[in-house]
């Protein structure tokens, strides 16, 4: 089976490149943007055509929250329109896709964990053009699995474990967002759960059930207790002080509670999620080895 794997220079991506030695029956087709470019159709249709791909994992995203309320074309490019595109390529390729969104489709008001049958109401460019990305994903090409997360990490690329290790050391105290709620994700984690749903694909496509799930680590927390536990596993002593939202303006607004409920993924697909303190740990001591 070909996999071809989009935005593999991203955390997530990344994660994939690392594990796909752990499974020798597929054969995997890494990607970015310099050697495909999903928002061109042609292009995209000839490399499809050359390759053919049975799966695809789109991992390529604009996720830079803030920035995204200042280009927001070039938001839309890469979140609405190049999904689509890629969608109806795998509809005419018969080709399996899973693709990638995001907690910030919703709007961050409810108080229990969100299902996904939640209504959507996003609050900024960057949740918008990902949430109309999934739509438009779905109605190309219904033989689709969206993978919605959260606050993802990883030792690769800009993340905020990687910034809270970084400010540790440089400061003697840090401030960090106390009433913003939500679940960690390591890219590692969620990387496995993608490769293992493709795996089982292979073995039978009744394996592949289409439709939207939710996938982050067990547990919640916020962004100040996260920020509390990188600093203790990773022996920093820099004392992290909570504070208010409103203490800390940004350009895009971000919902105060986006826990995601994985109970559908983890029924369907048999998956096992671990505890987010757990996979902290494991991705601390691979940054701090590194």
């Amino acid at each position: 089976m070909n996999v071809l794997i989009t935005g593999t220079y991203g955390q997530l991506g990344s994660e994939i490149k690392d594990l796909a030695g752990n499974y020798p029956n597929l054969s995997f087709i890494f990607t970015d943007i310099d050697t495909l470019d999903i928002t061109k159709e042609e292009g995209l249709n000839t490399f499809f055509e050359k390759n053919k791909p049975n799966f695809v994992v789109n991992c390529a995203a604009y996720t830079a929250v803030d920035k995204a309320e200042e280009e927001k074309e070039k938001a839309r490019q890469v979140n609405t329109v190049a999904p689509a595109i890629l969608a109806k390529a795998c509809k005419n390729f018969n080709t399996k896709l899973i693709h990638i969104s995001t907690d910030y489709v919703f709007d961050g008001k409810n108080h229990r964990p969100y299902v996904e049958t939640d209504p959507t109401c996003p609050l900024g460019v960057y949740g918008a053009t990902k949430l109309e990305g999934e739509q438009l994903v779905i109605r190309q090409n219904p033989d689709t699995v969206v993978i919605r997360t959260s606050w993802l990490y990883s030792p690769y690329g800009h993340n905020f474990v990687k910034t809270m290790l970084r400010l540790g050391k440089e400061r003697d105290i840090l401030k960090v967002v106390a009433d913003q709620v939500g679940s960690p994700t390591y890219a590692r984690d969620l990387a496995k759960a993608i490769l293992e749903i493709v795996s089982r694909t292979k073995e039978s496509f009744a394996n592949f059930v289409n439709g939207i799930y939710h996938f982050s680590n067990e547990g919640i927390c916020s962004w100040y207790d996260f920020a509390k536990a990188i600093h203790e596993t990773g022996n920093i002593t820099c004392k992290v002080v909570p504070v208010g939202s409103g203490e800390y303006p940004t350009l895009a607004k971000r919902p105060y509670y986006s826990v995601l409920d994985k109970t559908k993924i983890k029924s369907v697909f048999k998956l096992n999620i671990p505890y987010w303190k757990d996979s902290l740990k494991e991705c601390i001591d691979k940054i701090l080895i590194d």
